[in-house]
């Protein structure tokens, strides 16, 4: 007979995993774009049991299970999918339009086991379960949370983060100490000039040759200005101009994302990228005007949290594997900025031709629920046990 709450709670959450199954297909079948989760959120509070909860960010929530005051860990769940039409062949494939491309019915149903383990459960810490949303949409659900004061309320001391990856091998998790994704920021460019005739460009400001002079500066400002050693990225994702072949338009039109893994070459980006669209489209005759929209900050893991847990999962026979870094992003930077967090990858790549989060054809296994589930319970055991304690991740290296 198991006497320790811990070990009674690993097997709890062994045991819920048949029924997280049956929540990852009903959440998979039904999913709910950013800003509409509120259907997710509620079918996740009835697998709980219809707890209390405290509403946040319109269509999120936050759910405390043990002591009701002290301290608490926190994991987090992302409600939101994407508006992608789902191509997997899956018998409880959605079939409403948008798809959990990213692995958000996954994350939810491992945590959704170990929060209902944690209800069987004494434990001497509480859990709180963040119910997220609008983790891929703007404005970020994760950055609403933060600033409610909610997590300072429910004495949050440590956060965790867990996310299926691709390019992970299946069954390995990947934990990096530092930054492990990147900033990432969104940004407009609208070049204006003189329309005309085809025919006749010397009479026009052809605003198409002039963006793709500023396109081409872009790379250049991070082949020559940014340090070769900092990873940064530049990517164009939408152009727009004209509406006939034979008609110079007076406008063009291009968006894009910037990525950065330091500080100072973010700021540098915010000042450097206006300034050359302005000087690169005058030198064509035409204007620029740049808009840049703020995104998430660098997700950084908490060093010592981090060792420590890549230990705690080894004890356990898990298997770590290299650390994933990239510069893709997740909101669930605005946690480690405030709080010491650690994000795990967790592998659910089965051949090297896995297809790519984001994309008609990507579902990860049934296995993926059971990895992270007792992920996430290995890092609440781990967390209760070396108490970093409140305040920025970044602050706590």
């Amino acid at each position: 007979m198991m006497t320790d709450p811990w070990d009674r709670f690993f097997a709890a959450v062994a045991e819920e995993i048949p029924e997280a199954l049956q929540l990852r297909r009903q959440l998979h079948r039904a999913p709910c774009i950013s800003g509409e989760e509120g259907p997710t959120r509620d079918l996740v509070l009835q697998a709980l049991g219809s707890p209390e909860w405290d509403p946040v960010a319109d269509t999120g929530g936050l759910v405390r299970i043990g002591p009701s005051d002290g301290p608490a860990i926190a994991l987090r769940a992302e409600l939101d999918a994407l508006p992608i039409l789902e191509e997997t062949g899956a018998a409880f494939a959605s079939t409403n339009g948008a798809m959990h491309a990213c692995g958000h019915d996954v994350h939810i149903a491992a945590a959704v086991a170990v929060a209902r383990a944690a209800q069987r459960v004494a434990l001497p810490v509480a859990l709180l379960l963040i119910l997220q949303p609008r983790e891929e949409a703007y404005p970020s659900g994760a950055r609403d949370i933060c600033e409610s004061g909610l997590l300072e309320q429910h004495g949050v001391r440590e956060v965790f983060g867990a996310h299926v990856h691709p390019r992970v091998p299946a069954g390995g998790i990947a934990i990096g100490e530092g930054a492990v994704n990147a900033a990432a920021d969104e940004f407009g460019i609208a070049v204006r000039g003189i329309g005309g005739h085809a025919a006749y460009p010397h009479h026009a400001r052809d605003p198409i040759v002039a963006l793709a002079a500023v396109i081409g500066a872009m790379q250049m400002i991070l082949n020559r200005r940014i340090d070769p050693m900092h990873p940064a990225v530049l990517s164009f994702g939408t152009i727009h101009a004209g509406s006939a072949a034979n008609v110079i338009p007076s406008e063009a039109r291009a968006r894009g994302s910037m990525r950065t893994m330091h500080p100072r070459d973010r700021a540098f980006l915010h000042t450097e990228i206006p300034r050359v669209a302005s000087e690169v489209a005058a030198a064509h005759g035409c204007s620029a005007e740049v808009e840049i929209i703020s995104g998430e900050p660098v997700l950084y893991n908490h060093p010592e949290m981090s060792r420590s847990l890549m230990r705690a999962l080894e004890g356990r026979a898990v298997r770590v594997v290299e650390p994933m870094r990239s510069c893709g992003a997740d909101d669930f930077s605005y946690y480690t900025e405030r709080l010491p967090g650690v994000m795990m990858f967790v592998g659910v790549a089965r051949s090297e031709h896995e297809p790519a989060l984001h994309t008609s054809a990507f579902l990860p296994g049934d296995e993926a629920v059971s990895d992270i589930a007792m992920a996430y319970a290995i890092s609440v055991r781990t967390a209760f046990g070396i108490g970093v304690g409140a305040g920025s991740g970044a602050e706590a290296a």
